[in-house]
């Protein structure tokens, strides 16, 4: 998890998120990103060895489609933003937002394993 400002660039996001990875997991060998990441990226990962693929959207089709792998970061997105305190930017500091998304999602695995559910703010306490 990384939390910037929104005026980084993508691309200068993505070659640290890149190396922090490698880093994190050297097995790593494939990631899936969108038409926002040039070409610098893709040789970026190239070079630690990470085959970047950049999925674009299907412009001959109009309106709603399923574009590829995207779902797996949709549904990521909603798993987090049940808590409440994330679905609203109330945190000061970047650090403490990625606590918070640290803690989502340990709370999210946990309920898979244990098949147990916690109330959220949307639910009744």
């Amino acid at each position: 998890v990384t939390v910037t400002a929104a005026s980084l660039s993508e691309n200068a996001l993505g070659i640290r998120l890149l190396n922090q990875a490698k880093k994190t997991y050297p097995s790593i060998s494939k990631s899936w990103v969108d038409t926002g990441f040039k070409n610098a990226f893709v040789e970026h990962g190239a070079s630690l060895g990470i085959d970047v693929e950049v999925v674009h959207r299907k412009s001959d089709i109009p309106g709603f489609h399923v574009v590829k792998r995207r779902w797996v970061v949709e549904r990521s997105l909603g798993w987090v933003m049940l808590r409440r305190r994330l679905a609203r930017d109330y945190e000061t500091l970047p650090a403490s937002s990625e606590a918070m998304i640290h803690i989502a999602s340990i709370d999210n695995l946990a309920k898979r394993i244990t098949d147990e559910t916690t109330p959220t703010w949307r639910g009744t306490y």
